[in-house]
């Protein structure tokens, strides 16, 4: 016999897994739509994760092994279906991954029974999260993840100093996952490193972000772009960064590689992430450009200023004052579904199509850098507007 709290429970939980998502009304921009509700909470971490059904051992009903927050996930559209790889921490702040999958995109998703896992004889990772899913051309579905440790260079009494690598794994069917050696690269701490859909030139291709520490950039800094002929050997020689952080813009501090770039008729279109500093703290918002599809490496449009940043009740949380995305997917009407998380706590959904994406990307004004020239930007937009309404 089960506690009848659970049953009060279960339907509680049936009504919010259940409930439609709406666009947000108060919310418009031209570019993509809010919707009312996260679409993913700690509280649609099914019960029985959470607590001992079983009244012999847990005759108080009490949550055993509680879900503190679920957050910043990748994202696939397979067979018509959306998937996400959330990150999913618990009490004890170690996070996991877990596939919740919907119909719609934009609610009712249910998470699978179990986590993910996979064997991996690595000891001294210690915390996984933030994975990155792709689909590659050559089959297989990867997923790059932050591999976390404590930094074995840190003092005895130093129980907070850590080192984050780039773990990767693959999978056909997202339940069978194979564990492949950690991302090589030149840089002494290496997180939010995504794989590039395509091959180029024969090679596998990576984003990285290249850091001396495990918060601060130090002398690194800024998307990199790196090649590797073999992915079961991933060991990336070169990090050529096509993207660097600027003063005072939105990207000051760091920035990194959100999902993996989606390809248009006009180039590669970026979501990245961009932190610069507050007197509340690090701010994290997303912004985009584009890369040229004849080479990944170059440049060719980036519009100024955030794409997404904390709205309303966004702006609050476990770390709050943040937006970041690793999970973005496109379906066979070209609409575009870009999973975000908010201040570390829960995930989001905003919709656009790809028109609107290469519309804002190519057609927004770039970040002229100086507050008169940006003066002169927007005078140019209300003359010409001005001139307009006068005309009737």
């Amino acid at each position: 016999m089960i506690h009848e709290k659970y049953a009060e429970l279960l339907r509680a939980q049936e009504e919010l897994l259940g409930r439609r998502n709406t666009k947000k009304e108060s919310f418009y921009n031209g570019l993509y739509d809010r919707y009312t509700y996260p679409v993913l909470t700690r509280h649609h971490a099914p019960l029985y994760w959470r607590f001992d059904l079983n009244p012999k051992t847990n005759p108080y009903f009490m949550e055993r092994l509680g879900i503190n927050a679920v957050f910043n996930a990748g994202a696939i559209y397979l067979n018509g279906k959306y998937y996400v790889v959330a990150r999913v921490e618990g009490l004890d702040r170690k996070s996991f991954f877990a596939i919740a999958e919907s119909d719609t995109g934009v609610d009712q998703f249910r998470f699978w029974d179990y986590p993910v896992s996979w064997e991996n004889d690595d000891e001294d990772e210690t915390n996984i999260y933030d994975m990155r899913l792709v689909q590659h051309e050559d089959g297989w579905i990867y997923g790059i993840y932050c591999s976390e440790r404590k930094d074995p260079e840190a003092s005895p009494f130093d129980t907070s100093s850590a080192v984050a690598q780039a773990g990767l794994v693959r999978t056909r069917d997202l339940k069978y996952w194979e564990k492949l050696p950690n991302i090589q690269t030149p840089s002494p701490q290496q997180r939010n490193v995504v794989l590039h859909p395509e091959f180029v030139d024969g090679q596998y291709a990576f984003y990285t972000r290249p850091q001396d520490g495990f918060i601060s950039t130090g002398s690194g800094g800024g998307i990199a772009f790196g090649l590797c002929p073999d992915i079961l050997n991933p060991v990336i020689q070169l990090e050529t960064v096509l993207d660097e952080k600027r003063y005072h813009t939105v990207y000051e501090v760091k920035n990194g590689q959100g999902p993996a770039p989606i390809k248009t008729d006009k180039g590669w279109i970026h979501i990245a992430h961009g932190v610069r500093n507050t007197a509340a703290g690090l701010r994290y918002v997303l912004y985009v450009f584009a890369t040229s599809l004849e080479d990944p490496t170059q440049v060719i449009a980036k519009p100024g200023g955030h794409l997404i940043a904390p709205y309303d009740e966004e702006r609050v949380g476990d770390v709050s004052n943040v937006i970041f995305s690793n999970g973005a997917v496109v379906n066979e009407k070209n609409e575009v579904f870009i999973y975000y998380a908010s201040s570390d706590t829960r995930l989001h959904v905003a919709t656009t199509t790809i028109d609107q994406l290469v519309d804002y990307t190519f057609n927004t004004p770039e970040d002229p850098y100086r507050s008169l020239d940006c003066v002169r930007q927007r005078s140019a937009l209300i003359a010409n507007n001005l001139e307009l309404l006068s005309q009737g």
